[in-house]
């Protein structure tokens, strides 16, 4: 076996057993019963301030009315893709809040033949010894009825990977992700109202990564190593994190509509409640994919540049230098705006041909994710470019002007509704061979640049769609 091959055995190796866990746990021995495991959403449920009372609800039936079946590759099968041990879930959550006292409604018709066997014996008994016999206590009826289940499960609403391969090593992963929802409200008793509805969402994750090495090691001597593992998220802890994080929310929002009270009063309301507020504005500005949403709806904007520029010409020796600008944004759609820009830069060919220019250009931007916090825009348009270099030059003369195109393409990143970064990259096509200096060719210069920006929102806001249709009515 060749040096070279040992080397890449031993670096691809390493990183197996070194990056991977899952190598380091193995079940290659049966394995004891365990507690069940806890998630992070069990840790703050338990964690809530207690209730000044606990509430008694009942629970008929929390079920999966999805109907979906597990998704296999190839033929059927019956066996569902959900829990269906969604009530006792449910429960469990509402024990471990301290906020509930549930009682048992999805077998009653087992508790009340159980009741009525009680009662048959202890009347027997009496009759027989002619002694007093206790009473069965009472049931305890709920003040409300948890209702709801899961409404849906979402199969491959994210999938991808990546891999490559040289002289028969090479390695891939994949990734899955599906969702479930629920959906939970509290019903009264006595009224029959809806007194609160609330949903969560909780995705499930399953990745597989696989490495291989196929090759000759020496004449008639074949290679071939394999290794991988495959990681799925269970379903059960899924459904329990997204339960849990309801009864959460439920607590809460009763909180806030003064259906409940934590012991402590109403300071200890008021520090709950806006905790819960702040979280939840965090997760309306949050979309599918968890996508960070922000409004954007102030007309324009100003910012400064700063970047490197590279000009590609005659000569094969260009080297990156200064670059610098302002610029002048006006949005008519979120996703559309018009934009002009004032640059300085500097153009070094040799060490020798250094000018600076000055360059103005007007653009149309196209925005891909408008109302995102992170977002990719194209954009492209006419300029000028002005030799502005006062130092002697052999064709370029001070004030010398060159028609342009440029086009681009960038990413912007909207710290606040006023701030935004951005940073791009820029194509600039000139109608001049004389950029340079240098006339060779057929072939005219062009130069490309790199910026970072910072930009300040002002002036009178869009009005959002809402508004728009509140006003066309």
């Amino acid at each position: 076996m060749g040096h070279k091959l040992k080397i890449l055995l031993f670096i691809m190796l390493s990183f197996i057993l070194g990056g991977c866990g899952a190598y380091f746990n193995q079940p290659v021995a049966p394995q004891e019963a365990r507690m069940g495991e806890v998630t992070k959403q069990t840790e703050r449920l338990k964690n809530l301030p207690p209730p000044a009372e606990r509430i008694i609800a009942g629970v008929y039936n929390f079920k999966d009315q999805t109907g979906q079946y597990k998704a296999i590759e190839t033929g059927s099968t019956f066996s569902t893709a959900i829990t269906q041990g969604a009530t006792t879930i449910l429960i469990k959550a509402l024990e471990d809040s301290k906020w509930f006292r549930p009682i048992e409604r999805e077998n009653l018709q087992n508790l009340l033949n159980e009741r009525n066997i009680i009662r048959t014996t202890r009347d027997e008994y009496r009759r027989d010894n002619a002694a007093n016999v206790d009473r069965l206590s009472p049931l305890l009826f709920a003040g409300i009825l948890l209702e709801g289940g899961v409404v849906s499960y979402d199969t491959n609403l994210l999938t991808g990977g990546a891999g490559a391969r040289y002289f028969g090593i090479g390695g891939s992963t994949q990734y899955r992700q599906d969702r479930i929802t629920i959906y939970l409200r509290a019903v009264s008793t006595s009224t029959g109202e809806v007194l609160k509805t609330v949903y969560v969402s909780k995705t499930i994750l399953s990745q597989a990564i696989d490495v291989g090495l196929f090759r000759y090691v020496n004449f008639q001597r074949l290679l071939e190593v394999e290794t991988g593992f495959t990681k799925n998220e269970p379903t059960q802890l899924a459904v329990t994190e997204a339960i849990e994080k309801a009864v959460e929310m439920l607590i809460i929002e009763g909180v806030q509509d003064g259906l409940w009270s934590t012991q402590e009063g109403p300071q200890k309301n008021k520090e709950l409640v806006d905790e819960y507020l702040l979280e939840k504005e965090l997760e309306e500005s949050t979309g599918l994919y968890e996508r960070k949403y922000t409004e954007d709806n102030y007309r324009s904007s100003l910012g400064t540049l700063f970047g490197l520029a590279l000009v590609d010409g005659d000569y094969s020796t260009g080297i990156l230098d200064f670059n610098a600008g302002l610029t002048y944004k006006y949005q008519l759609l979120p996703e559309l705006r018009l934009s002009g820009d004032l640059q300085i830069f500097r153009l070094n060919s040799t060490a020798d041909i250094r000018h600076w220019w000055l360059s103005q250009n007007f653009n149309v931007e196209y925005k891909i994710l408008a109302h995102d916090k992170l977002s990719p825009y194209i954009y492209g348009g006419p300029g000028v470019i002005t030799f502005v270099d006062d130092s002697p030059s052999k064709f370029l003369q001070e004030l010398d002007t060159f028609m342009k195109v440029q086009f681009g393409a960038g990413l912007e990143y909207q710290v606040s509704d006023r701030i935004s970064f951005t940073l791009n990259g820029e194509y600039n096509f000139t109608f001049s061979d004389k950029i340079d200096n240098e006339i060779n060719g057929r072939r005219d210069d062009f130069y490309v640049n790199g910026n970072f920006g910072i930009h300040y929102h002002f002036g009178s806001k869009r009005k959002n769609s809402n508004q728009e249709l509140l006003i066309n009515q």
